[in-house]
C-alpha cells in the first residue's frame, strides 16, 4: 500500500489497542497488542508516518533507530542483587531499566501524556547479540524485566533484504506476533503531502511532469544510485533557506540530496529554468488581476513545461495567501475562545477578566509551547496558533496597564478581538479575489483541460484551500470541480460543529 493508506492503517491501530471499556480496562490487553511493522525501502517517510499520527492524536512519541544500540543499552546493565529465597541466602543478576523503556517514561513525565507511540525503525538491522533481545520484545514488549508501560503502543519498521544486506529474516514465530504492514513509493500519495508541507514549486513541477524520477535504486558498477522522497524533501527545505539567503543554488548541492548523476543534473537544468520563469512572470500582478497582455500572450502560448512551473509558482503563491488567511481565521477563532474562558467564574453567566487570571493563561501557553517544542508534540500549525494567541494576549494586559481592572482589561480584549475578526474578513475577501483572478488567467490563457485539472486538483487536497472554500466559497472553483458535493458535505460538517460549539459554549 501507499504511505499515505499505511498512515491510515497505523491510525486507525492505535485508536483500537488505546480504546477501553466501560471499566477502563483496555479492549485489548497489552500482550495481546501486536507490534506494528511497516515494512519499505529507504526514505519513503516511515518516520514522518509516525510523527504526524502522534501529532494528530495528541499522544506522545518516542522514537529509535535499533541500529545504534547495544544489547547493554537495549536491555539494561546487569547487576547483582543479594535475595533469600526460603531461608536460602542467594546473589541474582538483574538488570537496570532499559534505556528505551527509561526514554518512554521520561517523555511521559514531560508531556503529561500517558497514552503515546514507541516507534523503532530498522529492528530487522539490529547486530548478532541484540537479535535475541529484539525478538523477545516483538513477542512480549518487554526489555530485561521492564515492560513497556500501559497506552504505549509499539510501531517497528524495517527494510527489505534487497536494500540492506544487515537485514535479518524473521521466523514464523515472531512474523505471527507482528502487524505486517508493507508500503510502496507512490507518487501521488506523497504528492498530498508534499503540499501540505510547503514543498518547493520547482520540485512539486518537475516531478509531476517526470514521475518516474521520484524514487529509484540502481545498482551500477560504481554502487548504489537512488533518489528517495526523502531527498526530495531535504532538498526542498534546502531550496527553500538558499533562496532566503541569496546563496548559489547549483548542481553540486543538489547531487548531495539526489544522488543519481541523471536526476541531479536533470533537476538542475530544469531549477535554473524555474527561477527564470520566476522572474520573467509576475506571479502578484496576476492574482492581483492587473498582468497584462503581455504576460497573458507568453503564457497563452507557452509548451506544456513552462505552464507547468508557471502554475507550480502561482500555486505556491496562493497557496501561502491561503495559509495566511486560515491561519488568521484560526487565531481570531482561539483568541476568542480564551477570552470567553478568562471572563468565566463559578455559577452560571459570565464575571470579568482579572489581570491575574490572564497573566497566568500567558505563562500557561508558553509552557504549553515549550513543552511542545521540546518532545515534538502537535503540529508547527499548532505551535504557531499558541504563540500568536500568547502574544495577543500579552498585548491585552500592556495596553490594559499595570494597574488594570477587569473592565480594562474586558475592553482591551473586545477591541483585540474586533481588530482580529476585521481582518480575517479582510484576509479572506483579498485571498478570495486573488484566488478568483488565478482562475480567470487561467480560463483565458490555458486551451487545455489539463492544466485546469491540475490546478483544481491541487487545490483540492491542499488542507488550506480545502478550509477556505469550505468557509469563504469560491465560484471559480465550484464552477470547474466536478466533486462539488464533497465541499456541500464538508460546509454542512462545519456549520454542524459551529452550531454544537455555539451551544456549548452558551
Amino acid at each position: 500500500m501507499n504511505i499515505r493508506d499505511a498512515k491510515e492503517q497505523v491510525c486507525n491501530t492505535v485508536k483500537a489497542y488505546l480504546a477501553r471499556d466501560e471499566y477502563g480496562n483496555l479492549m485489548i490487553p497489552t500482550e495481546k497488542q501486536r507490534p506494528i511493522f511497516l515494512m519499505g525501502p529507504p526514505g519513503i517517510g516511515k518516520t514522518a508516518i509516525m510523527e504526524q499520527v502522534a501529532a494528530e492524536m495528541g499522544v506522545a512519541l518516542v522514537s529509535y533507530s535499533m541500529t545504534h544500540h547495544t544489547r547493554q543499552s537495549a536491555l539494561g546493565l546487569p547487576f547483582i542483587e543479594h535475595k533469600n529465597y526460603n531461608g536460602m541466602e542467594c546473589n541474582v543478576s538483574e538488570y537496570t531499566m532499559s534505556e528505551i523503556i527509561a526514554a518512554v517514561y521520561d517523555r511521559m513525565q514531560e508531556t503529561g501524556l500517558n497514552s503515546g507511540i514507541l516507534f523503532l525503525d530498522e529492528i530487522n538491522c539490529v547486530s548478532e547479540t541484540l537479535a535475541p533481545v529484539m525478538l523477545q520484545f516483538l513477542q512480549y514488549k518487554v526489555f530485561g524485566r521492564h515492560q513497556v508501560p500501559e497506552g504505549w503502543v509499539v510501531v517497528t519498521a524495517g527494510n527489505p533484504p534487497e536494500y540492506n544486506t544487515s537485514v535479518r529474516e524473521f521466523d514464523v514465530v515472531t512474523w505471527d506476533r507482528l502487524k505486517r504492514i508493507d508500503v510502496e513509493p507512490d507518487y501521488a500519495a506523497w504528492r498530498e503531502y508534499a503540499l501540505n508541507r510547503h514543498m518547493h514549486p520547482s520540485v512539486l513541477t518537475y516531478l509531476e511532469a517526470r514521475k518516474g524520477e521520484f524514487y529509484k535504486i540502481e545498482s551500477t558498477v560504481d554502487g548504489k544510485r537512488f533518489v528517495t522522497a526523502r531527498g526530495w524533501e531535504d532538498l526542498s527545505q534546502m531550496l527553500w533557506i538558499y533562496e532566503k539567503y541569496d546563496m548559489k543554488v547549483n548542481e553540486a548541492l543538489i547531487a548531495q540530496y539526489l544522488q543519481d548523476p541523471k536526476s541531479s543534473c536533470g533537476f538542475a537544468v530544469y531549477y535554473d529554468l524555474f527561477r527564470k520563469y520566476q522572474e520573467d512572470y509576475k506571479v502578484e500582478a496576476i492574482l492581483s488581476g492587473t498582468a497584462g497582455e503581455k504576460i497573458d500572450v507568453r503564457a497563452h502560448d507557452a509548451g506544456f513545461d513552462e505552464r507547468l512551473a508557471l502554475l507550480g509558482l502561482l500555486l505556491d503563491a496562493i497557496g501561502g495567501k491561503l495559509r495566511a488567511a486560515v491561519m488568521v481565521q484560526d487565531e481570531a477563532g482561539m483568541l476568542a475562545e480564551e477570552l470567553k474562558k478568562l471572563k468565566k467564574v463559578k455559577g452560571n453567566g459570565n464575571g470579568g477578566m482579572p489581570p491575574v487570571r490572564i497573566a497566568a493563561r500567558i505563562r500557561d501557553l508558553e509552557q504549553e509551547l515549550a513543552r511542545d517544542k521540546k518532545t515534538g508534540g502537535k503540529t508547527v500549525e499548532s505551535q504557531q496558533l499558541k504563540f500568536r494567541v500568547a502574544e495577543d494576549l500579552r498585548t491585552i494586559a500592556a495596553e490594559a496597564g499595570d494597574k488594570a481592572d477587569q473592565a480594562k482589561m474586558d475592553a482591551a480584549g473586545d477591541r483585540l478581538l474586533n481588530a482580529r475578526l476585521d481582518e480575517m474578513n479582510q484576509r479572506a475577501a483579498d485571498t478570495g479575489f486573488q484566488l478568483s483572478n488565478l482562475f480567470r488567467f487561467c480560463e483565458r490563457n490555458f486551451d487545455e483541460k489539463q492544466e485546469m485539472l491540475i490546478l483544481v486538483t491541487e487545490l483540492t487536497i491542499n488542507r488550506n484551500a480545502v478550509r477556505f472554500i469550505s468557509r469563504w466559497g469560491c465560484d471559480e472553483y465550484f464552477a470547474h470541480n466536478s466533486g462539488l458535493k464533497f465541499y456541500e458535505r464538508q460546509r454542512d460538517i462545519d456549520q454542524r460543529l459551529q452550531a454544537l460549539d455555539e451551544t456549548i459554549g452558551a
